[in-house]
């Protein structure tokens, strides 16, 4: 039996990191020079929120002006944080159910570094037992006796257990079968 991955051994160290009097278009010149998908908002040693790529898309959507909208008022805040010592499981849990793709990590002196989708995802596929099952093994493996979740379709492709899209990587509650795949909402369409 493996021993259990704690946080600190697959979170991110580096973070960007920018002010909430920055401005939008300044965060996104950033994340894109860092390759990040997110910048947390830091006051001093603290995180104070964290914008996302989903937080600029919806200042395009609004249609202002990026330079002028600052990070402050589109960051979510406060942010959802983990200690170092949780397990990778208990952070998993914590995204799955509050829907995130970002953990910062905590700890008394500070902000120790992000834990992100990705993270745990490259985490979870280095596991030695970790393999892919068909449907029909899912069925068998999850049955009421079992006292494991039931999977259950709606129809035949749709499978409402929650897990990791085939394509894209992220946490969905519902996958479809696509082309040998399974893929979440937005990538069943591609």
């Amino acid at each position: 039996m493996e021993p259990e991955v704690s946080v600190k051994d697959v979170l991110t160290t580096s973070y960007v990191g920018v002010s909430e009097s920055d401005s939008v278009r300044g965060a996104v010149e950033l994340m894109r020079a860092e390759r990040a998908g997110s910048v947390l908002v830091v006051r001093g040693s603290s995180a104070i929120g964290i914008m996302t790529e989903w937080d600029v898309l919806g200042v395009v959507e609004d249609g202002a002006d990026p330079s002028s909208v600052t990070v402050g008022s589109v960051m979510s805040s406060p942010v959802i944080s983990i200690p170092p010592d949780h397990s990778l499981t208990d952070a998993a849990d914590v995204m799955a159910r509050d829907e995130i793709r970002n953990l910062v990590v905590e700890d008394g002196d500070g902000i120790v570094g992000v834990l992100t989708q990705r993270d745990v995802i490259t985490a979870a596929g280095s596991f030695t037992g970790a393999t892919t099952i068909d449907e029909a093994e899912l069925r068998t493996m999850a049955t009421p006796e079992s006292g494991a979740v039931q999977a259950e379709t709606n129809g035949g492709t749709e499978y409402t257990t929650q897990s990791i899209c085939e394509v894209c990587g992220s946490l969905a509650d519902s996958l479809w079968e696509r082309n040998g795949q399974l893929v979440c909402t937005d990538c069943r369409s591609v």
